[in-house]
């Protein structure tokens, strides 16, 4: 009589094979939250233009109906809400010219409205003070000069001395 060996057949994982698999898991896990993580400051900055372009929209609106722009000490409330104003101005006033008003940026920090702004071709600016709430940082968010650069500068995209004038380059 022939004895066949019986062959054990393995059928789980063993706890090194797991743990080997789990920290793979977590490696790649931390890998795409790393870059991620990026991309939510980088829309919050894409926002805030959006927004900042919109201001400046209505301010032109503003402009046109009042003939001219409002003051340093008026702010852009004045886009919806005319009290602001004196009454002689208030009776060409043409607004809302905001569908819903927007007293802070996306952190909650209030809108830093410069009127005069020098070199400016429009002849304002609106800044964000960003994330961490302070004016002059590098996160700070300029309608006129972008975003952290004070001298309106694009590094090697600015395409020489010509192109200040045209993204501002005033200082705050």
């Amino acid at each position: 009589m022939r004895h066949t060996a019986t062959r054990r057949t393995r059928r789980a994982f063993t706890i090194l094979e797991l743990l080997i698999v789990i920290g793979i898991l977590l490696a790649l896990g931390g890998i795409v939250l790393y870059n991620l993580s990026g991309q939510s400051d980088k829309a919050y900055e894409g926002t805030q233009t959006v927004q900042m372009q919109a201001i400046k929209k209505a301010l032109m609106m503003f402009k046109n109906d009042v003939k001219r722009l409002p003051t340093q000490e008026e702010g852009i409330v004045v886009l919806w809400d005319k009290s602001a104003l004196d009454e002689e101005v208030a009776a060409s006033w043409a607004g809302p010219y905001l569908e819903t008003a927007v007293p802070k940026d996306m952190w909650g920090h209030e809108w830093v409205y410069v009127f005069p702004a020098e070199d400016v071709a429009i002849g304002f600016d609106i800044v964000s003070v960003g994330p961490d709430g302070q004016e002059g940082t590098e996160d700070d968010i300029s309608l006129a000069k972008g975003k952290g650069n004070p001298e309106g500068d694009f590094g090697d995209f600015s395409g020489g001395a010509g192109s200040s004038s045209a993204s501002g380059g005033a200082p705050r």
